[in-house]
């Protein structure tokens, strides 16, 4: 775990903001859209993937905590 990088903000790409004519007044007071949760979708998948890589036990519910692999 010495060794272990840990990203930080210099390692995150360049991120392109594309700016709408159409508000969307249903979703939030500002008539924003998001779609930054859409890339977060899978993450909870692939860390319990390496949990179950590195400890050998699959679990299959959130949140995955110290007191469930024990």
């Amino acid at each position: 775990m010495a060794d272990y990088m840990v990203p930080v903000n210099a390692d995150i790409p360049d991120i392109d903001v594309h700016w709408l004519d159409r508000p969307d007044p249903y979703i939030g007071g500002l008539g924003t859209r998001g779609l930054g949760e859409l890339g977060t979708v899978g993450s909870a998948a692939a860390v319990g993937n390496a949990i179950f890589n590195a400890t050998g036990i699959r679990r299959r519910d959130l949140p995955i905590t110290l007191d469930k692999l024990l």
